[in-house]
């Protein structure tokens, strides 16, 4: 007889040698083939290195869990390059938009609450949105036409990036409104920058197409609208404090800051130049606490919060969401209707859920991003990422500081390395 191969992720099916009562049937056991072998975490190791050892990044650290515990660890390179300062286990790091997913969790905790409906409109609790007008391109003389709404912008909308805010530099009209708006200035409170966004027309009818944009710093004023709490308040006492995310802060003490990593600009192949413009915006108590972008974080606190996800929004004890609301935050949110769909493709065989990218279909071919159909995961401008692996119940944290968002195909090889190669 020949033997049959089973594919790298199959199940092995192992029925339970004790004895059974009459009539009922043998258990089950399923066991998921380990992910995270020596093999593949030396893999990881090579990879990381490599990048370090090419120059294009200053330093990299990961982190993952697979069932609950702690696989594989380990840094390489530069936090600070000048001082020789290594990339360790507590480098704080600016995370940019992995704050986002934080920010959509504080938000459902509302919802399980029943103090909002996903569908309900955004006007009813920010009414500085209510007479919102449509951008229609310009007339021959350049003046920009808008038109109304078909209807209006949605909570949903708001969690899955279809409500309409212009988010580019190059719409004729619409992009110099919004810059001159200076909506997302630093000074502006949450409820300020609602007000100057508000005044600009979207760029597009709400739920028409997926563009990246503000939306999430929106979804933080939101919670502070319905919870009367000011939103960083809120998300401490709700996320970041029940999770013991005791370094996942808007604001860097004084004494922590030796641990700050820099953040580096890449100019070129193995050339990389310290950023000099956003370290300010961490050594001082700014009015605008974005939902969308400007916490920092440490691989541990950030995993702390992966781990709640994956164990369907509980840890050690602690809940912080309901299973079901877990599940609908990692469910796809976009209709076949919206194709238009920005860079999101590229990301892979996605959807987006409620602050998340979904993967809806595995990868088809080699090119494309490793992951599993069930996973959601966000990264950050900093080249920054991170997924929850359901199937596998496996979580990675994948920390660099590099400046502009992975060209150099960081991620597509971390996710190779820690899968395998395709098809895994």
């Amino acid at each position: 007889m020949k033997k049959v191969l089973l594919p790298l992720l199959a199940l092995l099916i192992v029925c339970s040698c004790k004895e059974e009562p009459k009539g009922k049937a043998p258990e089950k056991v399923i066991i998921h083939n380990k992910i995270i072998t020596t093999t593949a975490k030396a893999r990881i190791d090579s990879v990381l290195n490599a990048f370090v050892q090419s120059g294009n990044i200053a330093g990299a650290s990961a982190l993952i869990f697979e069932n609950g515990e702690e696989v594989y660890y380990n840094a390489f390179g530069y936090a600070d390059i000048a001082l020789e300062k290594p990339m360790q286990r507590n480098t704080i790091v600016q995370i940019y938009s992995m704050t986002k997913p934080i920010t959509g969790t504080a938000l459902m905790t509302l919802f399980e609450q029943g103090k909002f409906k996903l569908d309900d409109p955004l006007s009813k609790y920010i009414p500085e949105f209510e007479n919102m007008t449509v951008y229609a391109g310009v007339d021959e003389n350049g003046k920009m036409k808008t038109e109304p709404l078909k209807r209006e912008i949605s909570i949903r909308d708001l969690t899955r990036h279809t409500a309409g805010f212009p988010n580019r530099d190059d719409i004729p009209g619409l992009s110099k409104l919004f810059r001159k708006a200076d909506a997302m200035n630093r000074e502006n409170t949450l409820t300020q920058m609602a007000e100057k966004m508000a005044k600009v027309p979207l760029w597009f009818q709400p739920g028409a197409q997926w563009e990246y944009g503000p939306s999430v710093d929106v979804q933080a004023l939101l919670v502070e609208r319905i919870s009367g709490i000011p939103y960083d308040e809120y998300v401490q006492q709700h996320v970041l404090s029940p999770l013991s995310m005791d370094e996942t802060r808007y604001f860097i003490p004084k004494k922590d800051r030796d641990r700050f990593s820099k953040l580096y600009i890449r100019k070129g192949e193995g050339e990389l130049v310290k950023d000099t413009t956003t370290y300010s915006n961490y050594t001082a108590h700014w009015p605008l606490t974005r939902g969308g972008s400007g916490l920092t974080s440490t691989l541990d606190d950030y995993m702390r919060f992966a781990q709640m996800l994956v164990h369907q929004g509980s840890l050690d004890s602690v809940q912080v969401l309901q299973p079901e609301t877990v599940k609908l935050m990692a469910t796809n949110h976009l209709p076949d209707s919206v194709t238009k769909r920005s860079w999101l493709p590229s990301k892979g065989q996605v959807g987006f859920g409620i602050d998340f990218a979904v993967r809806v279909a595995p990868p088809k071919t080699p090119n494309e991003n490793n992951g599993v159909v069930g996973e959601f995961y966000w990264d950050g401008a900093a080249s920054t990422l991170f997924w929850v692996d359901p199937v596998n119940q496996l979580t990675a944290v994948l920390f660099v500081q590099l400046f502009p968002y992975d060209q150099i195909g960081l991620h597509k090889q971390f996710r190779d390395a820690v899968y395998g190669p395709y098809p895994f």
